[in-house]
């Protein structure tokens, strides 16, 4: 399955047979959907941003004991706000909660905290063969520590500018991230969210200003959209809401049913949900407060207020991440869907 491919600097690193990087997709996943991705020859990827150190070692190791070969973990670099006013946001919300007969929760969720020393730490601990991260990267003596156990270094980018940026800073890879793809938007430096370039535009563009192997992400569903990726310049895709389909993942019924669906052809990218853009299903809450508020509370405490109504209607509520290829998934095994992408996209390219 390795021949054919134009580009082998990330197949000869991490030793894969398929330019296909699963992506970490947080709350939708655990081990079962690496382990499957990796047996049908891809990297396997486990969202290690919501995971205490101990569910992280827990995972990794049933993915070591099922499935040999490269691992990703990933982590967010995002930067926590040294105060939240949410009292406009909560004014906002009033109306549903005095609908639905509950309050503002009593406590806040369990803060996503961004990649730190003690984080650094466990990675030196388990040694995945691949680390990754969204929203930048942490502090360059971090980054060195990764770099020093041998880990292949992949980050996000929305533009060429922030693929430079990482480049400057030592990634071995970059990550493409266009317009189209599902949940949050890597943006890291200071740019109007509308100024998102989408997929066909980016990867040629990141590709011409960086020397690193560029992994396409967004918008890639089957094969037509990898071989598309691969003639544009990029060494690999980064495919999420394929997977999704997947009975390894764990989204909701809801979530699933409605990939199959005309909902699936109109996601939003919208920030009501966490305080940072993300693209996901239309709700009735982006339909009613607009997809983008500016009240909303700075991520990560943007959902925070949501908690008590997310549980009394998760249809209106619930984050539904998808990218803009939804309608194009099946409902297969992900080992299956990997292995069938790699064939049809060598048959396109031949």
């Amino acid at each position: 399955m390795r021949r054919g491919w134009r580009d082998r600097r990330l197949l000869d690193r991490l030793g894969i047979e398929t330019p296909i990087v699963q992506a970490p997709m947080a709350g939708a996943q655990d081990e079962a959907l690496a382990i499957a991705a990796i047996l049908g020859g891809a990297v396997g990827s486990l969202p290690c941003a919501l995971l205490a150190a101990d569910a992280v070692r827990d995972q990794l190791a049933r993915v070591r004991a099922a499935a040999p070969g490269p691992l990703n973990l990933n982590f967010f670099c995002h930067d926590l706000p040294d105060r939240v006013d949410d009292r406009a946001w909560l004014a906002a919300l009033r109306p549903y909660y005095d609908e639905y007969g509950v309050g503002e929760p009593a406590a806040p969720p369990p803060l996503r905290r961004p990649f730190d020393d003690a984080t650094c730490a466990l990675v030196e601990e388990l040694l995945p063969e691949v680390v990754s991260f969204h929203f930048g990267l942490p502090a360059p003596a971090l980054v060195d520590r990764i770099r020093a156990t041998g880990a292949m270094i992949l980050a996000s980018a929305t533009s060429p500018g922030e693929a430079r940026w990482l480049a400057e800073r030592g990634v071995d890879a970059v990550i493409a991230q266009g317009w189209e793809a599902g949940g949050h938007a890597g943006r890291f430096l200071p740019a109007d969210p509308s100024s998102h370039m989408g997929l066909i535009a980016l990867v040629p563009q990141i590709a011409d200003a960086v020397r690193l192997p560029v992994i396409a992400a967004g918008g890639i569903a089957d094969a037509r959209g990898i071989a598309a990726a691969l003639t544009l310049g990029a060494s690999a895709v980064q495919i999420g809401t394929a997977f999704l389909a997947c009975p390894e993942s764990r989204i909701s019924p809801l979530h699933r049913t409605l990939l199959g669906e005309e909902a699936a052809e109109a996601t939003v990218s919208t920030n009501v949900f966490t305080g940072r853009h993300a693209r996901g299903m239309a709700t009735r809450l982006t339909r009613e407060l607009g997809p983008t508020s500016l009240v909303v509370p700075p991520f990560p405490h943007g959902g925070d207020a949501l908690a008590e109504l997310r549980k009394a209607d998760p249809a209106a509520f619930a984050n539904m991440w998808a990218g803009q290829a939804a309608r194009l998934t099946r409902p297969e095994g992900a080992e299956i869907l990997t292995r069938r992408l790699a064939a049809e996209t060598l048959e396109l390219l031949a």
